[in-house]
């Protein structure tokens, strides 16, 4: 009797010792915070990418995804230690106002621009800005994010690049959902609308129904993404070390055969591209 509960004990105290190793090992992973855009999340690279740097260097990647403008805004504030985004402008301004050390590029792909198969528009082609143009003539309904996101930004770049702007040339047609682009994806499906998308988000994308890629290929649909630290003289807080860590590897050939072997039903979703 004595002996079984002398096991019992010896085994319980056991599980107990692992437990707290365990824990303990938890409490001392290093981790860091990205602000990064819902297009890296709701593609799935994240999910694919980011598990290898951690099995790499130990260090865990907490993702808040937003778009750009808020991500940027996230790390103005100190709450992020490094940024992944796709707006140069913004990531510009960004470290010109210094709150990044150095802007690298990742990798890039493009924008399409999704509508329902019966193109009530005729937009169909390779130019995005005679489409954008199109679809104003014809008040045709549109969804934007309306978020200052990176796709965001490139649409009312389009608009304007079209002459128009977009609220004075739709009015009711043309909604802003403020929301991300996989939300934004299922309004358009909903209503069978038009929609600007990262080609990312789009082919990861499940509730298609009537929607299709009408315009791609027009060379002003690329799409580059950057990394950037969060700059410790404005935050002295913000864990350098290990965010520089995960940007030396990303731009790594390691970290870039990674974003390069990334893919949905044999197509890739993102282009490697660091200098």
């Amino acid at each position: 009797m004595f002996l079984k509960v002398s096991r019992r004990l010896v085994m319980s105290l056991a599980a107990v010792l692992m437990l707290a190793a365990q824990a303990q090992t938890q409490v001392q992973q290093p981790s860091i915070v990205m602000a990064s855009t819902t297009s890296t999340e709701q593609s799935g690279l994240f999910s694919y990418l980011l598990p290898e740097f951690t099995r790499t260097t130990g260090i865990v990647i907490k993702v808040v995804a937003l778009g750009t403008g808020q991500a940027l805004d996230m790390a103005r504030r100190g709450d992020a230690d490094v940024v992944f985004v796709h707006d140069l402008a913004a990531e510009e301004k960004f470290l010109a106002e210094g709150f990044g050390v150095r802007r690298y590029d990742v990798m890039y792909n493009d924008f399409v621009l999704i509508g329902p198969q019966s193109d009530p528009s005729k937009v169909a082609g390779k130019d995005v800005m005679n489409s954008f143009k199109k679809i104003a003539a014809t008040s045709a309904a549109f969804v934007s994010r309306g978020d200052k996101s990176g796709t965001h930004a490139a649409e009312l770049r389009y608009w304007g690049m079209a002459g128009l702007m977009a609220r004075e040339s739709f009015g009711a047609a043309y909604k802003e959902c403020g929301c991300a682009m996989g939300q934004a994806l299922n309004m358009a499906a909903a209503a069978d609308m038009y929609v600007l998308a990262d080609r990312g988000t789009w082919l990861n994308f499940k509730n298609r129904r009537n929607l299709k890629i009408l315009v791609e290929g027009d060379t002003k649909l690329f799409n580059q993404y950057g990394v950037m630290t969060v700059n410790p003289a404005k935050h002295p807080h913000v864990k350098v070390r290990e965010a520089q860590a995960f940007v030396d590897w990303v731009i790594s050939p390691a970290g870039q055969a990674v974003i390069a072997a990334y893919k949905i039903n044999g197509e890739q979703l993102f282009f490697p591209n660091a200098k």
